[in-house]
C-alpha cells in the first residue's frame, strides 16, 4: 500500500468512487482511496438508484447530465454492466400549477441541453394504460433518464478507476488530519470484525497526501470534528418499499411492452418503478426523522431503521389510485435507511472553509445522480484551478459559523419533506427562523415586511398588507406573478418617482488594512483602486480569469479599505480573501483582515427625493450644501452624522436613482430607522424590499454577483470594461484575456405573457437555434414589460437583436437593449441639490 499520494480520497460511495476515477482520468498519477468498510457500504447500497434531471439548479442540472450520459460509457470501458435502465421519467402533474411548475423545470433544462416532452393525460393513457390518469393535468416526461443500479455503477466506475492507477483499500479508516504546510499526513487505522461489528484495531499507518477528499456519506459529522469545520450534512431516515409480483404488470411486459419509466407523482409526495414483477414505492413524507446528528455509531453498518408504515400510508393509498393494479400485490421488501441531506438540498462540493487543499463532497441526498458529474467537476477544480461551470451554489462555504448542528439537522428535515412540494421561485421555508435578525427586525415586520432568508439574515423582500395574515407570503407565491407582485411594483414606482429605504444590513463587509493593503488589493482586484475618501467598483478574478467575487471598495486611508460584497457570500469571501491574503504577505507586507458584517447595519436611500429627507436630519455646519455634489460627490464615501448617529455614507445606489448607502453602527439602527422614517414621511418615503430591488438594477444593467457574475465567466465577458484596468497587473489577467469572449452578457426587454415575468432560468432563442440563457429576470415598471439579463453567442450581442425567450413552454419575443436602458448617461444618479 502506498503511504504518498498526490490525492487521498476518503469514502468508498458512488460518489468517493467517481471522484478517484476523474481525478485519475485527468490525469493525476498516485490517487488513493480509502473506505472503512466495504465500498458501497454508506447510503450507495440502499439507495433506489434514481436518476431526476430536471432541478432548478443550473449547476446541479449540468452535474446529473454528465451523470447519466457518463454512466452509459461504463461498461464500454470496464466490461461491467452499471444495471442502467433507460426508461424515461414521468413526472406528472395534478394541478395547473404543478404543470407551471414543470414549465419553469424544463426551461433550465433546456439551457443544460436536456430533452423533454409534454404529454397530455391521453398520451400518457395510450402509452402506459396502467396508470390511473383521472385527476391528471398532464405530465413532462424525459425519455434518457430512468435508474441504475448504485451496487453496479460504483463497482464499475472502482474498476475504472483501479484501470487508470488508482489504488482502493478498504477497511482502512481515517482517523486524523494534520496539515504540514505543504501536505496532509492522515492518520489512518486498519478496521477489523469482531462480533459482527466493525472495529479498530491497534495497527496505524501515516498517509502523505498533496490533496484529500472527504466523501464521507453519513459519517460528515465525524469528518467536520476531525477537520475542526463545520459540515451541514446530517442524515434523514428516507422509506421504500417493494411490492411482490403485479400479475397485471406481468402480463404487460410479457407482451412485448416496454418497462414503464420512473412515475414521479410529486403532489403525492412519491415515485413508483418497476422491480421484478413488481413495484418500488419511494416517498418524501412529512416527520421523517434526523439521525446521527452527532455522528454514526460505531455498531452501525450496512444497517437499517425499522419501517415506520404508518408515516406512509397516504403515499402508498396514493400509489394504489395511480396504478389500481399494484393493489393486490402485497408488501415483498422494505428500506428505511439514512439519507444524507444538507439545509438546501445542494451538496457540498469544493475547498473546505479555512483549509487547504482539503476538498469536501459531502450531503447527497441524490447522491446516486449526482455522482459521475461531481467527480467529473471537482476533478476539474482540484486539476486545473476551476470548473468550466459555475459550481458557488454548491460551495460548502455558503453556511457560515453561525450554522449549529440543531438549524442542520431541523433543516435538513424540512428540505427533505420539501422534495415534491411545489418549488416556486420565489419559494421561502419556514424552518429555523427567525434566526439572524437586524435590529429593526420587528419595526419592519409591524409595517407588513415580508421576508426572505438570506445567509441566515432575515431580509425583507417586500412589504405587504398591515393586517395581512401569517400565510400571506405562502400563499402569494406563484410561477406566474404572485399575490406580492403588486406590491413590489408600488416599492419600485416610489424609488424611481420619490423616495424609498431599503434594509441592506446582510451585506457582506470586510475591512482590508495594514503595511501590505494596497499593494495586495491592486493585485486581488481587476479595477484601480481609489483614491482617499472614493469608493470603486471591482472584481476579484479566480486564477482561472474568472469572476470569484465583486466588491464596492471604499477608501478611508492610504492602506485602509472597506470592502462590501454580497450577503449570501460572507464565509465564502472571508475565505477567499484571507488565503490570498495569506499567500501574498510575504511579497507584499502585513495585510489585517476583519470581517465587520455584524458590526455595521446598513440602509439604501434612494430616489429622487432621498436629499431632501436625508438633509432634514443631517447634522453639518452647512447642512444645505453637505449633500451637493461639490462637498459630496458621486462614488464618494464620507462620515456624516444624521441625528445622534454616527454613519458612513457611500454615494452609490443599486437601483440607479439618486441615493446613498448608510452604513451605521448596528446597535443605534432602530434609532436611525425610527429618525428616517419620521424625515421621509412628509416625501412619501416607502419602505423597499429586495424583489423590488432587483428589478430596479435590472433596468440598469447591473450585474449580480451568483447570476451574472459567477466562476464560469470572466468580467470581460461580463461586458464590464470599464471596470477592468488592464494597465497593471491582476490575478487571472492573463487567463482572462486567454479566453477571450465565448460569450456576452446583455440586457432585454421582452414581450412576454400578460401573468408572469421570467426568473432567469430561461433559455434564448435566435430562430429556432438556442443561443444563450437568462441569468436574471423580472418587471420594469419605467418599460411597463418584462426585462431580464442573461449570455448570449457574442455575434448576437449587438443593440436591436431580435431574440425569443422560452416562458411557459412558448417563445416570447425579446431584443437586446443598451446597457442601462433606464437613465443609460446616470444623470439621475448624479443630479445636484
Amino acid at each position: 500500500m502506498k503511504t504518498h499520494v498526490k490525492a487521498l480520497v476518503v469514502g468508498g460511495g458512488a460518489v468517493g468512487t467517481s471522484i478517484a476515477y476523474h481525478l485519475a482520468k485527468a490525469g493525476w498519477q498516485d490517487v488513493m482511496l480509502l473506505e472503512r468498510d466495504e465500498l458501497t457500504s454508506g447510503s450507495t447500497w440502499h439507495a433506489a438508484g434514481l436518476l431526476p434531471l430536471f432541478n432548478m439548479s443550473f449547476a446541479t442540472t449540468h452535474i446529473h447530465q454528465y451523470s447519466v450520459e457518463f454512466y452509459k460509457t461504463l461498461e464500454e470501458e470496464t466490461g461491467l454492466n452499471a444495471g442502467f435502465a433507460v426508461v424515461g421519467n414521468l413526472r406528472m402533474a395534478q394541478t395547473k400549477e404543478r404543470m407551471d411548475e414543470y414549465m419553469v423545470y424544463a426551461t433550465t433544462a433546456e439551457t443544460c441541453g436536456v430533452p423533454y416532452e409534454f404529454l397530455t393525460p391521453d398520451e400518457i393513457k395510450a402509452r402506459w394504460p396502467l396508470i390511473n390518469t383521472e385527476t391528471l393535468e398532464g405530465a413532462l416526461y424525459h425519455h434518457t433518464d430512468g435508474y441504475i443500479n448504485p451496487a453496479d455503477v460504483t463497482m464499475a466506475m472502482a474498476k475504472g478507476a483501479r484501470q487508470r492507477g488508482v489504488e482502493i483499500v478498504r477497511r482502512l479508516q481515517a482517523d486524523a488530519f494534520e496539515w504540514n504546510g505543504t501536505h496532509w499526513d492522515v492518520t489512518c487505522t486498519k478496521m477489523v470484525e469482531k462480533g459482527g461489528n466493525l472495529v479498530a484495531s491497534e495497527e496505524q499507518v501515516v498517509i502523505t497526501a498533496e490533496h484529500v477528499v472527504t466523501a464521507s456519506g453519513n459519517h460528515a459529522q465525524r469528518t467536520a470534528k476531525m477537520l475542526g469545520i463545520k459540515i451541514p450534512a446530517i442524515p434523514v431516515e428516507h422509506q421504500f418499499i417493494v411490492t411482490d409480483v403485479d400479475p397485471a404488470l406481468q402480463q404487460w411486459r410479457k407482451d412485448g411492452n416496454p418497462e414503464h419509466p420512473v412515475i414521479r407523482d410529486a403532489d403525492a409526495q412519491s415515485y413508483v418503478r418497476e422491480e421484478r414483477g413488481g413495484w418500488i414505492l419511494g416517498v418524501y413524507e412529512k416527520n421523517a426523522p434526523a439521525v446521527f446528528e452527532y455522528g454514526v455509531p460505531d455498531s452501525f453498518r450496512a444497517d437499517l431503521f425499522p419501517l415506520d408504515l404508518e408515516r406512509i400510508e397516504d403515499q402508498y393509498m396514493a400509489m394504489i389510485h395511480r396504478i389500481p393494479s399494484c393493489e393486490e400485490s402485497g408488501l415483498k421488501d422494505d428500506f428505511n435507511g439514512p439519507i444524507c441531506y444538507t439545509p438546501d438540498g445542494n451538496p457540498l462540493v469544493g475547498p473546505a472553509p479555512g483549509l487547504r487543499n482539503m476538498w469536501l463532497a459531502e450531503g447527497f441526498s441524490f447522491g446516486i445522480t449526482a455522482a459521475g458529474g461531481t467527480g467529473y467537476y471537482l476533478a476539474q477544480m482540484m486539476v486545473e484551478g476551476e470548473a468550466e461551470i459555475d459550481m458557488a451554489s454548491l460551495d460548502p462555504k455558503r453556511y457560515g459559523n453561525w450554522m449549529t448542528t440543531e438549524f442542520a439537522a431541523r433543516k435538513n428535515e424540512e428540505c427533505y419533506d420539501h422534495v415534491y412540494i411545489l418549488h416556486h421561485p420565489d419559494e421561502e421555508r419556514p424552518a429555523c427562523r427567525p434566526l439572524r435578525t437586524a435590529p429593526a427586525y420587528d419595526r419592519q415586520k409591524a409595517r407588513g415586511a415580508q421576508f426572505g432568508f438570506v445567509n441566515g439574515w432575515e431580509r425583507p423582500n417586500y412589504y405587504g398588507p398591515l393586517d395581512a395574515p401569517d400565510n400571506f407570503d405562502h400563499d402569494s407565491r406563484s410561477f406566474r406573478r404572485g399575490g406580492w407582485w403588486q406590491h413590489a411594483v408600488d416599492e419600485a414606482k416610489a424609488i424611481r418617482e420619490g423616495v424609498g429605504l431599503i434594509d441592506a444590513t446582510a451585506f457582506t463587509k470586510h475591512v482590508v488594512k495594514g503595511p501590505g493593503a494596497t499593494a495586495f488589493l491592486d493585485w486581488f482586484t481587476c479595477n484601480k483602486l481609489p483614491k482617499v475618501g472614493r469608493i470603486n467598483l471591482t472584481y476579484a478574478l479566480t486564477p482561472a480569469g474568472t469572476t470569484r467575487t465583486e466588491y464596492t471598495i471604499v477608501r478611508n486611508g492610504e492602506n485602509d479599505y472597506y470592502l462590501v460584497s454580497a450577503g449570501a457570500w460572507t464565509a465564502y469571501d472571508a475565505d477567499y480573501l484571507r488565503k490570498c491574503a495569506e499567500d501574498k504577505a510575504g511579497e507584499f507586507g502585513y495585510i489585517e483582515i476583519q470581517d465587520v458584517t455584524t458590526q455595521w447595519g446598513v440602509f439604501a436611500i434612494a430616489g429622487p427625493k432621498s436629499r431632501d429627507v436625508l438633509k432634514a436630519v443631517i447634522k453639518d455646519a452647512d447642512p444645505a450644501t453637505a449633500l451637493s455634489n461639490k462637498r459630496f460627490p458621486w462614488l464618494s464615501a464620507r462620515q456624516i452624522e444624521l441625528g445622534m448617529c454616527p454613519v458612513n455614507a457611500i454615494r452609490v445606489a443599486y437601483t440607479g436613482e439618486l441615493g446613498w448607502e448608510l452604513h451605521h453602527p448596528m446597535e443605534m439602527q432602530n434609532y436611525l430607522f425610527d429618525l428616517l422614517e419620521k424625515a421621509g414621511e412628509p416625501h412619501g418615503m416607502k419602505l423597499v424590499g429586495a424583489r423590488a430591488q432587483n428589478w430596479l438594477r435590472q433596468e440598469k444593467s447591473y450585474r449580480a454577483f451568483g447570476n451574472e457574475l459567477g466562476r464560469d465567466a470572466t468580467p470581460a465577458e461580463a461586458d464590464l470594461p470599464r471596470f477592468i484596468d488592464l494597465s497593471k497587473d491582476f490575478q487571472g489577467k492573463a487567463e482572462m484575456e486567454a479566453k477571450g469572449i465565448r460569450s456576452k452578457c446583455v440586457t432585454l426587454l421582452i414581450d412576454g405573457p400578460e401573468d408572469a415575468d421570467p426568473w432567469g432560468r430561461e433559455a434564448l432563442y435566435d430562430g429556432d437555434t438556442k443561443i444563450g440563457r437568462l441569468t436574471s429576470g423580472g418587471y420594469s415598471v419605467h418599460f411597463g414589460k418584462s426585462i431580464g439579463m442573461g449570455y448570449v453567442k457574442p455575434e448576437l450581442a449587438n443593440v436591436g437583436t431580435k431574440l425569443k425567450v422560452r416562458m411557459l413552454n412558448r417563445l416570447w419575443d425579446a431584443e437586446i437593449v443598451e446597457d442601462s436602458p433606464y437613465d443609460p448617461k446616470n444623470a439621475t444618479i448624479r443630479v445636484d441639490g
